[in-house]
């Protein structure tokens, strides 16, 4: 299984940490993000979308982080994390795609405003911030209630590919200035939680997008 990414991106992340929660073995392939190398044509032969990550498994290639995720788990066995009881997968699906259509991009436009826009020398919006501000509010209150009554998303007793789909988006949420403060579920999920899993741990992401600790 070869994967086509980025480490320091959202969904590559959330990729590589997931196959490592599951111990699923991988071979990485870089692809630059910030060099571009997404929209060169060898790699848009493989991911006509121009974006990260991608997967090729003999003869099948695959993009989407969370299809990518479920197809790891289902292919090894990996049932602890992606349960096969019908209303629990039917649980957890129903967060990856919550993450992808609603979650995901919240959380990125305090990644694009707090992080990538001052890395590039440019500026903050603030007035895109306070926009997307109620809606982040909404969706992290979704969360934080969800977390009131389990340690994890989908209330297993270990972290599955939910934990890893959802907290991926906030992943630099020190960096990302997320206003996290009026969801104490939700923060000590991904505190106490989700970032002191090994797989978390091993896949470590700082501000300016290094992947190596000082």
């Amino acid at each position: 299984m070869k994967i086509y990414a980025d480490p320091i991106t959202v969904n590559c992340r959330k990729v590589l940490a997931g196959l490592d929660l599951m111990g699923v073995p991988y071979e990485l392939v870089h692809v630059d993000y910030f060099k571009a190398e997404q929209k060169a044509p060898a790699y848009i032969a493989i991911n006509p979308n121009a974006s990260i990550p991608a997967m090729v498994d003999g003869d099948l290639i695959l993009w989407e982080s969370n299809a990518i995720l479920q197809y790891a788990a289902d292919k090894h066995g990996r049932s602890a994390v992606y349960p096969t009881d019908l209303k629990t997968r039917a649980d957890i699906n129903r967060w990856l795609l919550w993450e992808a259509a609603a979650w995901f991009p919240s959380c990125y436009v305090y990644l694009v405003e707090n992080c990538v826009k001052p890395l590039l020398g440019g500026a903050a919006d603030p007035a895109v911030l306070d926009s997307q501000a109620p809606n982040f509010h909404k969706l992290a209150g979704i969360l934080d209630a969800r977390l009131k009554a389990h340690q994890w998303i989908a209330g297993t007793e270990v972290a599955t590919i939910a934990d890893i789909a959802v907290a991926s988006p906030m992943h630099l949420h020190g960096w990302q200035q997320l206003p996290l403060d009026d969801h104490p579920n939700l923060r000590r999920w991904m505190f106490d939680g989700v970032e002191k899993l090994p797989a978390w741990q091993k896949t470590w992401v700082g501000e300016g997008f290094i992947t190596k600790k000082a």
